[in-house]
């Protein structure tokens, strides 16, 4: 179910070329189990095609000579995108430690690197879809999207099924809850829209996400237990929107609220506000996601746990990013 503020919003138009394989694209989390655990690394990549899906949203498609290996545990699977230096390109990094090599560079040959969600995978294309935030002259990131052109080049630190091993970036992690609740605003749709999509057809709950305007709600095939509510930001504070949904839902929801667990302040000036339980940790009940603006999350958090009294393994908390904080 899709409800938005204001108006329903048309799906995007299809791709105009080889249409029919890309509709087979593999959406994030459906892909079938493989018998190997990816390990990460860097994938050199290339611009194929840009959608613009909504005025804030471009998703754009990487393809790459490797990128029949990369692998995903999907869903809120998240990657590094490293960015080209003006008139430098790319300091060359071995691959098997390039974390500790990028870290060690001169500031002024130290690629710009952001964290995004992946949106799709077509191994037999050898693409790699992405969904980025267009907000203007704001950042690397953004920048950079904004002016972007078929061709032009780019490095994802991602999964890959050559090597056996962990990779982190998946934190979704519902367990046996019966049911869910997902909130974020534009920086976490993507991952809600991938984590949705990939439900089991018989799930339950909500998802809230916050986004500048309506026009940017966007179509998401949700189970016909999950509400999808776009909640239309409109120039007005981050959370603003967000905020209140989410406690109306959950005061209607969660029915026998008790004495929350007195939490321990985090400094989301100098640190980051992460917390992700294992899904062993909690069994039943409602299992919460949430992601965004730093510090909208840690109001909800303190909410969900402290005021509703919600136990700490059943909610997922992400601070993405800080008001005036460029992600580092």
């Amino acid at each position: 179910m899709l409800t938005t503020t204001e108006a329903p919003i048309a799906a995007p138009a299809p791709f105009a070329s080889r249409a029919a394989l890309r509709a087979s694209a593999i959406p994030v989390g459906t892909r079938p189990a493989r018998p190997v655990k990816p390990a990460a690394r860097p994938f050199a990549v290339s611009v194929a095609r840009i959608e613009r899906l909504t005025p804030t949203f471009l998703r754009i498609t990487f393809t790459g000579a490797e990128l029949g290996e990369f692998g995903t545990d999907g869903l809120d699977q998240r990657v590094k995108v490293m960015l080209p230096l003006p008139g430098i390109g790319f300091t060359p990094l071995d691959e098997s430690n390039w974390y500790d090599a990028w870290r060690q560079l001169p500031d002024e040959l130290r690629n710009p690197l952001r964290t995004y969600t992946v949106r799709a995978v077509r191994p037999e294309l050898r693409e790699v879809d992405i969904d980025f935030v267009a907000h203007g002259d704001t950042g690397p990131a953004s920048r950079w999207a904004t002016s972007a052109t078929p061709g032009d080049e780019l490095i994802i630190v991602g999964p890959t099924l050559r090597t056996d091993g962990l990779v982190s970036g998946v934190e979704w992690k519902p367990g046996d809850a019966t049911h869910v609740l997902l909130a974020g605003d534009e920086t976490a749709a993507p991952a809600i829209c991938s984590i949705v999509s990939s439900m089991p057809r018989d799930a339950k709950g909500c998802a809230f996400i916050e986004v500048p305007t309506i026009a940017d709600a966007l179509p998401i095939d949700a189970p016909e237990g999950v509400h999808v509510t776009w909640l239309a930001r409109n120039e007005a504070p981050h959370g603003s929107a967000l905020d209140p949904a989410v406690r109306a839902w959950t005061d209607s929801f969660v029915t026998d609220a008790h004495r929350g667990e007195r939490l321990a302040d985090v400094d989301i000036e100098n640190g980051i506000l992460w917390e992700v339980p294992e899904p062993t940790c909690h069994s039943g009940g409602l299992y919460a996601w949430l992601a965004g603006e730093a510090g909208v999350i840690k109001t909800l958090r303190r909410f969900l746990v402290s005021d509703t009294g919600l136990d700490r393994s059943q909610v997922a908390f992400m601070g993405y990013w800080r008001v005036g904080r460029a992600e580092s």
